[in-house]
């Protein structure tokens, strides 16, 4: 059978394997070190607002996070942040960088499947070196016939791919657990965009400012469901017509 779609897109922390988790693991530690300065919800408060401020000018990643806990630990102690505590913080960071990629459950089966019938790209943000890291400790990357590793998702992001790749909109699927990142600027350019959800999805991740329609793009319960989900898609439906959240059974 031949494929409706050109190219499928996904994204990879949080939709391939374990991320936010590793994040909030290492938010807890960093609170807890900064008990003896500031409360807990103070500390934690004050984090995700650096963290969020510092975006623009950092990016996504651990070593923005690494910054803005350094930042964050310099505010909470009004500059009396000792330098085992700051070398702390960095043990917090290297734990996380070097923790082993823990891929979903049916991850690696369900992406072996997909490659024998559809062309893959991953597309992921963050800081590259990291990113990379984590795709070649995967065990997965050598399925994606191309990775994007960008500093942000979006509308622009995703069209210079396309343009980059010879790639119509109405041919190209990007699948993710970022609403934000993943579905909306796919939606806004005229592409599909399959969201799969997980709890753990950053709440950052989770706004779109309103603009997202829950029938433009289609919503499934869980990663292995996708092979079932496009042969379905391909035989009941036309990329022609504006796709509606189907939720797999």
């Amino acid at each position: 059978m031949s494929s409706t779609f050109d190219l499928l897109a996904f994204d990879a922390d949080d939709t391939l394997w374990h991320n936010e988790s590793r994040y909030q693991a290492a938010k807890s530690e960093f609170v807890h070190l900064m008990s003896s300065f500031q409360p807990p919800e103070r500390a934690s408060a004050l984090l995700d607002e650096i963290e969020l401020r510092n975006l623009s000018l950092y990016g996504y990643g651990m070593k923005s996070f690494t910054l803005s806990m350094i930042e964050t630990a310099l505010a909470l102690s009004d500059g009396k942040i000792s330098g085992a505590e700051i070398n702390a913080i960095l043990g917090i960071a290297r734990r996380v960088l070097t923790a082993p990629v823990e891929l979903f459950p049916k991850v690696a089966e369900t992406i072996a499947q997909l490659a024998k019938q559809y062309e893959l790209m991953l597309i992921t943000k963050g800081d590259a070196s990291e990113q990379e890291q984590k795709i070649n400790r995967s065990g997965i990357g050598h399925y994606f016939r191309s990775i994007e590793i960008v500093h942000d998702k979006t509308v622009t992001t995703y069209r210079n791919i396309l343009a980059k790749y010879h790639l119509s909109p109405d041919r190209f699927v990007m699948i993710g657990n970022s609403l934000r990142s993943d579905i909306l600027p796919v939606v806004q350019l005229g592409a599909m965009a399959i969201y799969i959800p997980h709890e753990n999805t950053w709440a950052h991740e989770l706004e779109h400012d309103g603009k997202l329609a829950a029938d433009s793009y289609y919503q499934l319960d869980c990663f292995e469901q996708l092979p079932d989900f496009l042969n379905r898609l391909q035989d009941s439906f036309s990329l022609t017509q504006p796709p509606t959240t189907l939720l797999a059974e």
